[in-house]
């Protein structure tokens, strides 16, 4: 029964970045070209106030600190680079660079949480990092410097704040909603300040733009990123990073179904090798057994 609910939770879990997959396909077509900041922070300050506003609950203490971080790695700092990286990469190369964020987590759920280091983990990144090289992967194409750079530190980004949100919780007595929406208002206020002055606000939005704004705020943040700690919560911090393999393979299959790019053998090969490293990373029933109980980064099989 235990497996049965893990099982549904990861499915559930998987969602998100299923959603996030697309935002690769809405960045490309709907949004206003080359604004990086502004789709950051349209997409995550509506939605943290829309959260707060139903939930009226205000981070305190320690958790204005925290909500802070967990706010600027989860939200701000990683949408960022997202899109920056949506901007100068097809989407699946973008998705699939970003996606090497599990070998992160690997190591840093193992010194800061004390998860064990298995030897089943090692293989599931290491087929993981294959299909990567199987989806991105195209002689014909010259990858952008820009591009890897901000795909590698959206990775690098996305895994710490995992690990600590899997760390540190959620305050006692608070929802999942208002805890979405502190790092979503937290992600958004310190992106808000780089826009203006970098970007700017357009002098124009036509009406696909707010269209493909409006998908960002409510699928692409608000129900995705409820559904996205609620993961972190219930599941372990790499089994969790593994999931967010799910948004490469939507980009691509998205790419290949609206954008005429191309889908070779070897990357649907890699989209197989991809899946069975997502779930060889799931927990088992004796893993679950035998959580540790003292910081250990050992490898065991």
């Amino acid at each position: 029964m235990k497996s049965g609910r893990q099982f549904l939770t990861a499915g559930v879990t998987a969602l998100a970045p299923a959603i996030w997959g697309s935002t690769y396909l809405v960045t490309t077509e709907w949004l206003p070209p080359d604004r990086p900041l502004l789709a950051a922070t349209v997409r995550a300050l509506p939605a943290g106030l829309i959260l707060l506003a139903f939930a009226r609950t205000l981070p305190t203490g320690i958790w204005l600190w925290r909500a802070l971080v967990l706010g600027t790695l989860n939200i701000g700092a990683f949408n960022f680079l997202l899109f920056v990286a949506a901007y100068h990469l097809p989407g699946g190369t973008a998705a699939m660079i970003t996606a090497v964020q599990p070998m992160f987590v690997l190591v840093l759920a193992a010194l800061l949480i004390g998860d064990r280091i298995r030897y089943t983990h090692v293989t599931a990144c290491v087929l993981g990092a294959g299909g990567v090289v199987l989806l991105v992967f195209k002689g014909t194409t010259a990858l952008d410097f820009v591009g890897v750079a901000a795909a590698l530190a959206g990775a690098a980004t996305m895994a710490t704040g995992i690990t600590l949100t899997k760390l540190w919780g959620r305050p006692d007595g608070v929802g999942l909603l208002p805890f979405t929406g502190w790092q979503l208002i937290a992600g958004g206020l310190v992106l808000l300040p780089f826009t203006l002055s970098i970007e700017g606000l357009p002098t124009t939005i036509s009406g696909t733009n707010i269209i493909g704004f409006g998908y960002l705020v409510s699928l692409g943040a608000v129900i995705s990123y409820a559904i996205w700690f609620r993961g972190i919560e219930r599941l372990p911090a790499l089994a969790v990073s593994f999931l967010a393999l799910g948004s490469p393979i939507v980009a691509t299959l998205l790419g290949y179904l609206f954008l005429h790019q191309t889908l070779s053998i070897l990357q649907l090969v890699g989209i197989l090798v991809i899946t069975s490293a997502t779930l060889l990373a799931q927990p088992r029933q004796s893993e679950r057994r035998n959580l540790p109980c003292t910081m250990n980064t050992g490898i065991r099989p």
